[in-house]
């Protein structure tokens, strides 16, 4: 099984790559594992084409992809403008709304989606849902400054959601973001109104960034198990 998923990830990365990147982009590279396979075929095409890119990372991770593949790295002061953001997803619904953030990169990846002209998910067929929160079962990740965590926790739980702070992993104590955020990952069910709770929590004071991307996909491609592609487009692109 684990060898499917990472053949359905590999498909996906390298389809978004090959539609999307041309000679002269600036592009945003996104965070998680199946944006890995976008770079190594972003990495091969710039050796076999010649092709110059700059790249903008949204975390830690993607700058290390960047960095260690020997493309050009840049950032958004130099380069506000960006041509095509491939990105990965934790769930995506058949609007092409999105819940990202399980790898709590969600604020400087909705920045550089936000500056996009194109953003392209590439996924294997776990995200895909009709709903989110079907099968996304960890919450909406909500980056939140560390002095309102508890009090947003409270206000959390009045929208009808049910909140964890996120820990971190090897040592004791909650998860820092790259920003010196906290993370509260909020239960909230299956959301069948997405914008309407996203705005909702946007307004809460304390609130930084939450990992619901709205109406921001242009393209989905999905890797299946028999290593086929899935693709929604929702704009016309």
């Amino acid at each position: 099984m684990d060898n499917l998923i990472e053949i359905a990830k590999k498909k996906a990365g390298i389809a978004a790559v090959d539609e999307f990147v041309k000679d002269g982009m600036v592009l945003g590279i996104g965070s998680g594992s199946t944006v890995v396979y976008a770079v190594n075929r972003l990495i091969e095409r710039t050796k076999q084409e010649g092709l110059k890119v700059v790249c903008i990372p949204t975390s830690f991770q993607s700058t290390q992809l960047i960095v260690n593949g020997g493309l050009t790295l840049g950032d958004l002061s130099q380069f506000p403008k960006i041509d095509v953001d491939i990105d990965g997803a934790d769930e995506v619904d058949e609007n092409l709304n999105l819940i990202k953030g399980g790898g709590g990169c969600l604020l400087q990846e909705k920045i550089v989606a936000f500056n996009s002209e194109k953003l392209v998910i590439v996924a294997d067929y776990r995200k895909n849902s009709k709903i989110l929160g079907e099968k996304w079962k960890k919450g909406i990740p909500i980056e939140v400054i560390p002095l309102a965590y508890v009090p947003l926790m409270n206000q959390m739980e009045k929208l009808g959601g049910s909140p964890f702070l996120r820990l971190a992993e090897k040592k004791a104590g909650p998860l820092i973001t790259d920003n010196g955020n906290f993370i509260l990952d909020v239960d909230f069910g299956e959301i069948s109104d997405p914008k309407k709770l996203n705005q909702k929590i946007k307004m809460l004071s304390g609130v930084v960034e939450t990992g619901l991307f709205i109406g921001m996909a242009n393209k989905v491609y999905f890797g299946q198990q028999d290593g086929t592609l899935d693709q929604k487009i929702k704009k016309t692109i």
